[in-house]
């Protein structure tokens, strides 16, 4: 398993490091909920462990975000909070399971292991779909009439958010997010993925998917002869 942990204690992550590492896990961590999130929505993982209680974003703040950008990996809360409201606050917020500390090792270990085989069964097939666009959140493969496209990870991440949001706009902010979290670069790279990602996506179609609205955002969706009738991009 992949594991990012977002957990402030530094003695706690010491010991999972410890721990998991030598059952032959690989480990990420982050101090504080948006660093947590930046590399939760950036980077490959198959389990999040998340503190209820951290710097910058709290847990449920942090769930909250992951899921509206399109963050499907299971997490597991890892908390003090042992009350039953608490707990319920938790599984709303988007927490596929929950575990208070003190914890034993081996436990955590077999729930994120029982998370991951679930996690995994569901995406086996699992595909979004826009029009004649195919985008395999297993294998990662996009194609367009049955044809690969050639992405690379940045333009894959976008597409991913486009098409979960289809036919919605996606804003900018939460495109850029997406791929830098709150240290966006200088200068409008946004823009230049974009360009990147048309050029995959429609440059050889006659029919363009890819819509643009200034000031806005963007969007992904059937182009108006396909839905009968609607705006231009």
């Amino acid at each position: 398993m992949r594991i990012l942990v977002v957990e402030d204690n530094s003695n706690l992550v010491a010991n999972l490091f410890e721990y998991f590492e030598a059952r032959g896990h690989a480990l990420d961590a982050a101090p504080d909920g948006l660093t947590g999130l930046h590399l939760a929505v950036t980077q490959a993982f198959d389990v999040v462990v998340l503190d209820w209680m951290l710097p910058r974003l709290d847990g449920p703040g942090f769930l909250k975000a992951f899921r509206e950008a399109g963050g499907d990996v299971p997490v597991l809360m890892l908390t003090a909070k042992d009350e039953l409201p608490d707990k319920i606050a938790g599984f709303r917020a988007g927490a596929d399971d929950y575990l208070t500390k003190p914890f034993d090792l081996q436990e955590l270990e077999v729930r994120l292991e029982a998370l991951v085989a679930r996690a995994g069964g569901r995406r086996r097939g699992k595909a979004l779909l826009v029009a004649d666009l195919r985008l395999d959140l297993e294998t990662q493969e996009a194609t367009r009439q049955g044809q690969p496209l050639r992405l690379y990870p940045a333009c894959r991440k976008l597409l991913e958010v486009l098409m979960q949001a289809s036919p919605a706009v996606v804003s900018r902010g939460r495109l850029e997010y997406a791929l830098w979290g709150d240290s966006p670069p200088d200068g409008d790279m946004l823009r230049s993925h974009i360009y990147e990602l048309r050029r995959s996506v429609d440059g050889p179609f006659e029919e363009k998917l890819i819509q643009t609205l200034p000031k806005i955002g963007y969007r992904i969706a059937a182009p108006p002869s396909a839905r009968g009738g609607g705006d231009g991009g």
